[in-house]
């Protein structure tokens, strides 16, 4: 699990906003592929400009534990996604459920760099990974 912290040191090192640019498009690049079966409408981020999916699993040692996974057409939203994922996966629902995206936004400073219908759609994206959570939790709880 990647603490919020430790990328806001790593934003803090780049000199300017082309190379934190640059360093979200790489963290974009690092993602898995998508499986295409996952490419549905549940998965689908309709409120967001991209073309975007997200997708929650049970971690495999320890249920209680999210997973995600994703993939965008865009390379800067690809990569906030990728950032998104890296500082949910490996947590619980209620830890998933407090993440504060103005927090993210104010201490990245991203506001200040993404469009607003772009800033929309990254909001987006945390909705339906918290929805997701909650989902997965409900079918664990209901199959106990």
């Amino acid at each position: 699990m990647t603490e919020l912290t430790e990328i806001v040191e790593t934003f803090d090192l780049l000199e300017d906003w082309d190379q934190r640019y640059q360093y979200l498009i790489e963290l974009g690049e690092q993602l898995p592929a998508y499986p295409d079966a996952l490419r549905t409408e549940e998965n689908h981020v309709k409120p967001c400009m991209s073309t975007v999916y997200v997708s929650a699993y049970a971690d495999a040692d320890d249920p209680r534990r999210i997973r995600y996974r994703g993939d965008c057409d865009t390379a800067i939203i690809k990569g906030v996604l990728a950032l998104l994922i890296e500082l949910s996966s490996g947590r619980r629902v209620e830890e998933i459920e407090a993440i504060d995206m103005d927090d993210i936004f104010a201490r990245l400073q991203l506001g200040e760099h993404l469009s607003p219908n772009r800033h929309v759609g990254v909001y987006a994206i945390v909705d339906l990974m918290k929805a997701q959570a909650r989902a997965l939790q409900e079918r664990a709880s209901a199959t106990v």
